[in-house]
């Protein structure tokens, strides 16, 4: 029988779970952008510290509508 740590061996569950994870730490850092702002950092400062693109941390930046 397959079973779920045969598929966690698997490459495509490697991929999908490092895909994920990823994902995962960029959204974290996107949250924390109001906050740095708040702060007083300036966008350049925070995409740099973030290592983050600055025009990502300016979408980011921007107020929800």
């Amino acid at each position: 029988m397959f079973e779920l740590n045969d598929l966690r061996q698997t490459r495509f569950y490697q991929d999908v779970f490092a895909e994920g994870k990823q994902k995962g730490r960029q959204e974290g850092k996107l949250e924390t952008i109001p906050q740095l702002l708040a702060l007083g950092l300036s966008i350049q400062q925070i995409a740099q510290a973030l290592g983050l693109d600055e025009q990502l941390v300016k979408q980011a930046a921007q107020p929800k509508s």
